[in-house]
This record gives C-alpha cells, sequence and structure tokens, in this order.
C-alpha cells in the first residue's frame, strides 16, 4: 500500500513527536487540573428560523435546519467555506451526501449551552424515511432514518460532526451508494495536504497544465487520521480529523479520497470523509428487508488553525488528531448506538510466527484488527442500483461474492499496528462477535481466528497465538515483497498519474523476461501487467478510462532445477494487490496450466493506485512438468483495455 508499509516513515516521525507532545501536555493537564473549564467565551446557539448557529468566539458554524448541512463556517470572522452558487457545483458548503432531506425532518437543540454555562452547544436534525427513500437526490438517496448531529465546545477551534443511520426492520430493504461527508472551502486554499505523498501546493488549473485528476491524491485512510487544506498567505488552515477509523470501510489498507479540486468550472478545494465508496473495491453495507441495521459515524472534527506557514498548520492538525484519538470515544455523545469508554473494551494478544522457512521471527509491519465475520451478498441483485435508494433484488442463481473486512462498510472494524514481536492491543472495542486478523510484511496471507466475543466493559486478553502461515512445500523462488503492494517494482514510486500504461510499454518493449537469481525486482518487474500498448502516438488520458487496447503480454519467468520434478505437485503462490481484469492464462514451460478466473475487478489500475483488493490464488501444477536446467513460467494478460491487468504483490514457487 502506498502508506502503510513503504512510505510513511516521515509521516510517522512527524506523527511520533506529535503523539509525545500531546501525551505529556495531556497528562499533565490531567494532574495539574483535572476538572478545568475551558478557557474563552461562552458557546451560544442562535436560531433565525432557517439556521442554527452554533458560536464559541473562534468559530461559528451555520447548521440548516432541514437538511444538517453546514451552510457557513466562519473562522475568526473569516469565512471559510465555498460560498458560490449552488448550480455552479451540484451541493454547496458542507453536506452528508445522506441527509436529512425528507417529509418528516425535525430540527432541535439536544444540548442547549445554557444549561451547562456554555461548556457545550449540539443541535440535531433527525429525518424519518417511513419506508421510502429520504436525502437529498432524484427520488432520495436511502431507505433510512437520517440523525445528523452537531457539536461546539469551549475553546475549540472546530466543530464535530456525526451522522447515525437507521434501518427499520419494517423498511424495505435498501443498497446504499456513495457515503461520505464532504465540505467545499473558499478558493484561497491553494496548498492541499493529505498525507506525506501530497502535500503540496495545488492552485486553480494545476490538474489541467500538470495533466493530473483527483484520483492522483488518494491516500490510505488508516494513516491519515488529519488532512485538508492550507492558505500559506491568509495563514489558516482547514482539516478533517478522524480519531478513529473505526466508522470507515476497509480497514488498513483502504485507499480513498481524501481532497482533490472539483473538476467543474469553480474547482472549489474539496475534503471528503468517506465511509462507503465504490473506489479501489468499493465496500458494501446494505439492508435487507425486516433487518434493523444502524451505524454511527463519527464524531469527527472539522479542525480549523493559523500558524506560520503550511508545514506548522499541517503539524498543528496532526497533533491535534492525537489529542482527540485520546479522548475518543467521546463521553457527550447520546442518543444514538454509541457505546461509551466504560462499555467498551480492551483486547490484547501476543501473536508467533510458526514458519521454518521464513527469514525472521519478526514481525515487520504488524496490523492486527478486529472486525464483522466474512459474509456473502448477490452482486447481480445490485444491478441498476446505482441509485442509491434501490431496493436489493434477489436473482434466483446469481453468484454470491464474499464480503471480508477489505470491502466491508455495514460494520465497525477496530485496526492498530502491533510491534515487531507480536504483541498487540485494540482499544474502545464494541461489544460484538468478530474475526480477529493479521497481516505483516514478509509474510504471504494473513492470519484469521473466528469467534471472537468482546462484552462490555470487560477486557479480553487473547494469550500467545500461533500464526502458520500456508506452505505447500519448500520454497523454490520468491519475486518481490508481501506487502499488499506493487510498490517496490519497477515504476512502483511513480505510479499515481495517469498514463502507467504507456509508461509500461516504453520501459518493457519486449514485455517482462524476469531471470531468478539474476534479475532484480524494483528493476526487471514492472509493477502492473497491463495490455501492451502498440500506438506510438498514444498519449495519456484524464481518467484512464481504458478506451484504448492493447495486445496480449505474457511475462516469462525463467529458473533451473538441479534435476527433473518428481511425482508430487508444484504450487505458484500469487499475491495480487489488485486485479482489474476477469481472468488470465498461466504456462509451465509453454503447456497451459491454468486460466485464473473469479477475479473480482478493483479498478485500482484506471485510478492510478498502487493496490486495490487483494487476494492470493494458488496455481498447482505436476511437477513432472518441469525438466532439469531451464524452465519458464509465463503468466499472460489477455488483450483488451489498457487498464484491465493486474498489480502483483509477491510470487512464490513451492514444491510439495
Amino acid at each position: 500500500m502506498q502508506l502503510t508499509f513503504r512510505n510513511a516513515v516521515r509521516y510517522f516521525a512527524l506523527f511520533a513527536i506529535s503523539l509525545c507532545v500531546a501525551t505529556a501536555a495531556h497528562a499533565q493537564a490531567a494532574t495539574a487540573a483535572p476538572a478545568q473549564k475551558a478557557s474563552g467565551a461562552k458557546v451560544t446557539i442562535s436560531d433565525d428560523g432557517i439556521a442554527y448557529t452554533l458560536s464559541n468566539g473562534i468559530v461559528d458554524a451555520r447548521i440548516d435546519k432541514k437538511s444538517g448541512d453546514i451552510v457557513s463556517y466562519k473562522y475568526k470572522g473569516i469565512e471559510v467555506t465555498a460560498q458560490v452558487p449552488d448550480q455552479a457545483v451540484g451541493r454547496e458548503y458542507g453536506y452528508w451526501s445522506h441527509d436529512a432531506k425528507g417529509e418528516d425532518s425535525t430540527p432541535k437543540i439536544t444540548i442547549d449551552p445554557k444549561t451547562n454555562g456554555g461548556e457545550r452547544a449540539e443541535v440535531e436534525v433527525k429525518a424519518i424515511s417511513h419506508g421510502k427513500a429520504i436525502g437529498d437526490g432524484p427520488g432520495g438517496t436511502i431507505i433510512a432514518d437520517i440523525d445528523i448531529h452537531w457539536v461546539l465546545q469551549r475553546g475549540d477551534s472546530g466543530v464535530y460532526t456525526y451522522m447515525e443511520m437507521n434501518h427499520q426492520s419494517d423498511y424495505p430493504s435498501a443498497v446504499l451508494g456513495e457515503a461520505r461527508f464532504c465540505i467545499k472551502i473558499a478558493d484561497f486554499f491553494d496548498w492541499m495536504s493529505v498525507g506525506p505523498k501530497w502535500d503540496k501546493p495545488y492552485p486553480k488549473a494545476v490538474g489541467t497544465a500538470a495533466h493530473e485528476d483527483k484520483y492522483d491524491f488518494t491516500s490510505d485512510q488508516f494513516e491519515n487520521r488529519a488532512y485538508g487544506w492550507s492558505s500559506p498567505t491568509k495563514n489558516i488552515g482547514f482539516w478533517i480529523i478522524n480519531p478513529t477509523v473505526e466508522y470507515l470501510s476497509g480497514g488498513p489498507t483502504k485507499v480513498e479520497f481524501l481532497g482533490h479540486r472539483d473538476t467543474n468550472s469553480i474547482q472549489a478545494p474539496t475534503v471528503l470523509n468517506y465511509w462507503r465508496s465504490s473506489h479501489y473495491g468499493g465496500a458494501v453495507a446494505d439492508a435487507a428487508q425486516g433487518e434493523h441495521w444502524t451505524k454511527v459515524v463519527g464524531p469527527f472534527m472539522l479542525y480549523v488553525n493559523s500558524g506560520a506557514g503550511h508545514a506548522a498548520m499541517y503539524k498543528d492538525a496532526i497533533a491535534r488528531s492525537v489529542v482527540e484519538a485520546q479522548k475518543w470515544p467521546y463521553e457527550w455523545v447520546n442518543g444514538v448506538d454509541y457505546p461509551k469508554k466504560a462499555e467498551r473494551a480492551t483486547v490484547t494478544g501476543h501473536l508467533v510466527l510458526k514458519d521454518p522457512q521464513a527469514k525472521s521471527t519478526q514481525f515487520p509491519n504488524l496490523l492486527v484488527g478486529l472486525t464483522a465475520p466474512a459474509y456473502t451478498i448477490h452482486p447481480a441483485a445490485r444491478d441498476g442500483a446505482g441509485s442509491a435508494a434501490a431496493a436489493i433484488t434477489p436473482t434466483t442463481g446469481a453468484p454470491e461474492r464474499l464480503i471480508d473486512w477489505q470491502t466491508d462498510a455495514k460494520h465497525y472494524e477496530f485496526w492498530a499496528r502491533a510491534d515487531a514481536t507480536g504483541n498487540f492491543k485494540l482499544t474502545n472495542v464494541r461489544p460484538g462477535t468478530y474475526t480477529l486478523h493479521a497481516m505483516a510484511n514478509g509474510v504471504l496471507g494473513e492470519y484469521a481466528k473466528t469467534d471472537i466475543t468482546v462484552e462490555a466493559g470487560k477486557p479480553l486478553n487473547l494469550g500467545a497465538l500461533d500464526w502458520t502461515p500456508v506452505r505447500h512445500g519448500r520454497q523454490v523462488w520468491e519475486i518481490g515483497i508481501p506487502n499488499r503492494t506493487g510498490e517496490e517494482f519497477a515504476g512502483g514510486k511513480d505510479y499515481a498519474h495517469d498514463g502507467t500504461f504507456l509508461t509500461y510499454a516504453t520501459m518493457f518493449p519486449n514485455d517482462v523476461n524476469y531471470v531468478i537469481g539474476k534479475s532484480d525486482f524494483t528493476k526487471d518487474w514492472f509493477f502492473e501487467q497491463v495490455p501492451h500498448n502498440e500506438d506510438p502516438n498514444a498519449k495519456a488520458s484524464s481518467y484512464n478510462t481504458g478506451t484504448r487496447l492493447g495486445r496480449a503480454t505474457p511475462w516469462t519467468i525463467t529458473f533451473n532445477m538441479a534435476k527433473a520434478g518428481g511425482s508430487g505437485k508444484a504450487h505458484l503462490r500469487l499475491g495480487l494487490a489488485s486485479t482489474s481484469l476477469r481472468q488470465f492464462d498461466v504456462a509451465v514451460n509453454g503447456q497451459p496450466v491454468a486460466s485464473i478466473g473469479n477475479l473480482t475487478p478493483d479498478g485500482a489500475i484506471g485510478r492510478n493506485g498502487i493496490h486495490g483488493v487483494w487476494s492470493e490464488r494458488d496455481v498447482s501444477f505436476d511437477e513432472s512438468m518441469m525438466k532439469q536446467g531451464t524452465n519458464t513460467i509465463t503468466l499472460t494478460v489477455p488483450a483488451g483495455s489498457l487498464t484491465s491487468g493486474i498489480i502483483y504483490d509477491y510470487l512464490r514457487l513451492e514444491l510439495e
């Protein structure tokens, strides 16, 4: 993955410094004055009949009483939202994609600052579905109740928002479309910081000039808890801060939009908090008829700050994200399905690697998580569900699709980075039944332990857990590093731009011919195998639509065997960081052995990505097909669109 495993060093150095500073400050404050009230002006709420305005002397947030959208947001008197005509940008200001517009929408003050000395204010806009689609959009956007909250506290340089989606058991089935919070901000913001890879000036029209598009700026959500824009001229920064990622989809490997400029004529700077999308493999959050399902997204913070330059403001936002993470879960959340800290639990344990062929027993970059058990859906039943209000219509004979933590947006996930010796600690886990997952650099596949029951308020120590990775026999050779990304391969550091398929054809005019023991995968194995472009006049196009066609692309792996193969089986292990095609072929010494199908395209190649939904394929064949001396394995991507291909994670040959 682009940040999780390879180039997050800078981010984590900054994050670690911020963590130490914030932790020390937090501890000192707790010791010195645990009951001290926040300083600054008292929080107030005003109501003009159309909107509530929450103010605390630092920020003023104006909340529309019909939709729950934030239609004005001022920092020290300066408007920070776009404030442009609705028809120019589609939807202006800040909004939940599934907002509270409906026939039965009720606004109210849920925390009145007059009752707490001006310490905190909260307003709510709640819409009841009554089994019909509600929300802003033709025909509505979802068959579910929507409850949007906004909270402002004394002394805070930012407002919180959270939303509960509630599908009642007597409602028809529902398909959830794109689900996010989006805010379009003022044009004076022209420096975008959405991760260490994308911390850059981004004024109007720069994308056109540099041939960039919004897919160039995606990042791993798990690694980026604070992101947004700043203005080096006005010295104001605007940031979304996620104190947790439990409500986001796809776990620690999910790639998503965090910020970009609108592609319309306004080109407004945009900040997004996606919790369900179709990007990079997407995620699913559907509710069946008769099912009561609810999910709370947030609270997260719209943080505004000032500082001497973009770097200082970004660093401050990251430090604030650490402080917010320490506060999570917020005790002031009420009226929704949101367990407080005393109702959650800490889960600990120790993973032990049991693999005699491993180079080390250490776990580089070990990630451990608790997720909902995998489940199946019928993809064909979702056809035509581009309208998010569409209902699920089961189709007889429709193939099932397995939904696991990588593609689930319906439930909550709890992930943490463990230490290299295997010790892990997951905090503030909601009660429930989970599957424990783990993955680490250098280990092909993942660990999984089902039926983990977490009880409210009860710590759970899972003890020592043996992780025995799948091995079919002796390892003969390997290509790459099992780390769920193709970034270590040739071209993998420069993937995020249009036209990488053209780069491949230029760098490898005769395709890949990789010789075990001689070739270097950082130079001789391209990060994506795509149909080979044969048009010398072809140029990159925005969004990599893939309309151009290329010829079939065979990649050959050449290796030596000391003796002819025996009577057992050989296994070609393929870790795939992304698939954007339906099938590809494998041959051994010129003889076909497999056509690998049942692949689910995730679109990562077309969206300028380095990984999407990870999967593994095991190609077994008779060992006797290999002879003494030189042997070849050929992997062939069929002719087709230049963006239909594979991003490899890792390859290994094993003999039983």
